[in-house]
């Protein structure tokens, strides 16, 4: 029963993959409620059927006298197959075609322990029931058709695997540029937001700053107008003193009074002119830094806004060219490392088909 030539394994292997894509798409097609071309390839073949098929058949060969060592070498190589394939598919692809992450005893969402007990049964029914019609089948068909079979089959689905390849790592370029863009939008969108602070608290300070400025201004006048009153109070004071003790020195105590009240008003006049000066340069200053810390914001929110908008037409652009029909085929796929790129890629390619 295992002493095939390799062309019939090869033969075996496109019919298990075939098998494997109809029991796939069936129930798949099944719990969507409509039919989905399930699998990797455009082709109705799944190579990890195929695979999986061909090496039970191997690691059943000692043992094939012994149903319970058959059914622990299928789980062993099963399982150790689909893990390594899912691990590679996924650092390749960035995408996880399937996930057992939601199942019990599942080792990184690879593999999980009922999958690794249903593979044990499916080796025991493939190696009993399967595969001997299979078998007899295959080893009666005339070489020169399995010949022409093998070869035609062989170049579609080598075709197909490089152009479904092509397609998988176009996909994960698309969510890694994705989820760039989408972090520089939001980085860019952040920045935005503090400049859009920072001008709201520049305008808060240049206020308060001129209301300092004319608040001391106010306080200087009346610090003004309080002495004046004080010199008038004093001056008064001294002319009626002057006027009881002595009448004769009045009018030169008089005159000495107003010439130190002349100097007295001028050197304050001069004060008050200057500080009205000092106040006035310090607005004009506090103008033109407001004015130029103005112009510098706006020029950087209408950098960041030109980024922002040339950002997002990238992720549009890049979103409108990752529609790959490998979407459809594998509708429970995900992607943990780019989750929010490749949900919203789904979403919209979903918002797309049904539009």
């Amino acid at each position: 029963m295992y002493t095939y030539a390799w062309y019939h394994w090869l033969t075996f292997f496109y019919i298990y993959c075939f098998f494997g894509w109809i029991f796939e798409s069936t129930y798949v097609s099944l719990k969507k409620h409509h039919f989905v071309n399930r699998g990797f390839l455009r082709l109705p073949m799944l190579p990890l059927y195929g695979t999986g098929a061909v090496m039970m058949l191997w690691v059943s060969l000692p043992v094939k006298n012994n149903l319970f060592l058959v059914y622990c070498s299928g789980v062993v190589a099963a399982t150790l197959l689909e893990y390594v394939t899912g691990y590679v598919m996924e650092r390749l692809f960035k995408v996880r075609y399937w996930d057992y992450s939601n199942q019990k005893f599942n080792i990184h969402g690879y593999i999980c322990l009922t999958s690794s007990i249903a593979w044990g049964f499916l080796t025991i029914l493939m190696t009993e029931v399967i595969h001997k019609p299979i078998e007899h089948l295959v080893l009666n068909l005339p070489p020169v058709l399995e010949w022409c079979l093998l070869g035609a089959v062989s170049g579609c689905f080598v075709m197909d695997t490089i152009q479904s390849t092509k397609e998988a790592l176009g996909l994960a370029k698309a969510l890694e540029s994705v989820a760039k863009l989408r972090a520089d939008l939001e980085d860019m969108q952040v920045q935005l937001a503090l400049l859009k602070a920072e001008t709201m608290q520049n305008v808060e300070n240049a206020k308060e700053e001129l209301l300092d400025a004319v608040a001391e201004n106010v306080e200087n006048s009346r610090q003004l107008a309080a002495a004046r009153k004080e010199m008038l109070a004093t001056a008064a004071e001294i002319h009626r003193e002057a006027i009881a003790a002595r009448k004769e020195e009045f009018v030169e105590a008089v005159e000495a009074h107003k010439e130190a009240v002349a100097a007295r008003k001028e050197e304050l006049a001069k004060a008050m002119e200057l500080h009205k000066e000092t106040v006035a340069a310090r607005k004009e200053e506090l103008a033109a830094s407001f004015d130029a810390k103005k112009a510098a914001l706006a020029a950087r929110i209408s950098s960041l806004n030109e980024k922002i908008a040339d950002t997002t037409s990238r992720l549009n652009s890049r979103k409108a060219i990752a529609r790959p029909s490998i979407l459809q085929r594998n509708p429970s796929a995900v992607s943990r490392r780019f989750a929010d790129a490749w949900k919203e890629l789904y979403k919209e390619w979903e918002d797309e088909k049904h539009a």
